[in-house]
């Protein structure tokens, strides 16, 4: 099969960004037909239907694109797991691995690299068995997303902020216990991260030497510190300089074991998707994804 022609089957999220999607599918429209690439568009009522949805695409030989965010290409790569290759169209809030393959935010150009770009096979991150793409984290992080998915009067990336300010005000120190392959680490602080991807929470550089082709994960511990300090280190996590700071440390592992003084859910590609303790381990080489051709 000429693999320029293979159909795509388009799974969208019509809630995805409160409705950005839904926006966004006549342009994407308009483009795939300008293109000749042929297509067909399936609204997921949720993420159970958008990954069967995908499985059975995939199995009939059609390359799934996923137009949504992070949660739902996290979903649609477990549910295809290499059987065919993934394409993104992001519209989300975060959109943070398509920024990590430097897909174009803008859909008509994220629709010419499902025409023109070049597969690459990646790693898919597990936790507690439930797959996701860019980084599985908990403690503070949890809070903080909990309050950003919760949040409906704040718009856009601003949400994030919000979600921050909210979740350190109400922060009491946590103590985890962090199996890394064979060593352990225990500790009071804010966050694990485990990270297949650099980058979280619409931008943020958590993990700024994760590799999602390396076949490891970057292991990302925040110990604690004041609140203040907290605070004015925050801005610091945009440009990856907050790993030269005192309490940030990072690990390399293919499989971490989490667990805490207190319950915390895991969050990944901005949902909820477990709960401590978790094992989080990569899956080497486990997706096939649609990126743009290299500037090189």
């Amino acid at each position: 099969m000429d693999e320029s022609r293979r159909k795509l089957a388009l799974i969208m999220n019509p809630a995805a960004a409160r409705g950005r999607a839904l926006r966004l599918l006549p342009r994407v429209r308009e483009q795939l037909d300008v293109l000749e690439l042929p297509y067909r568009v399936i609204e997921a009522r949720d993420i159970a239907h958008a990954m069967e949805a995908g499985s059975a695409a995939a199995a009939g030989g059609e390359t799934v694109v996923a137009m949504g965010g992070d949660g739902m290409f996290g979903a649609l790569a477990g549910a295809v797991r290499g059987e065919a290759p993934l394409g993104v169209i992001p519209a989300g809030r975060g959109n943070d691995f398509a920024r990590e393959l430097t897909i174009p935010d803008d859909p008509a150009a994220a629709c010419m690299v499902l025409a023109d770009g070049v597969e690459r096979q990646l790693d898919l991150g597990e936790a507690n068995g439930r797959p996701f793409v860019c980084i599985a984290s908990t403690g503070y992080d949890s809070d903080a997303n909990r309050i950003a998915n919760e949040a409906r009067l704040v718009r856009g990336n601003l949400v994030y902020l919000y979600a921050a300010l909210r979740a350190l005000a109400a922060w009491r120190p946590a103590r985890f216990r962090v199996r890394l392959d064979d060593r352990e680490e225990s500790f009071q602080g804010y966050t694990v991260a485990a990270a297949n991807c650099r980058f979280y929470g619409g931008g943020m550089r958590i993990a700024p030497n994760a590799d999602p082709a390396d076949g490891l994960l970057e292991v990302v511990l925040v110990e604690q510190s004041s609140k203040l300090r907290f605070l004015s280190n925050l801005p610091k996590v945009f440009s990856a300089k907050h790993v030269e700071l005192e309490g940030v440390r990072t690990f390399r592992a293919r499989e971490v074991e989490i667990s805490a003084d207190r319950p915390f859910d895991v969050y990944a590609d901005g949902d909820r998707i477990t709960e401590l303790p978790a094992t989080v381990r990569v899956v080497p080489r486990a997706l096939r994804v649609l990126a743009p051709r290299s500037k090189a």
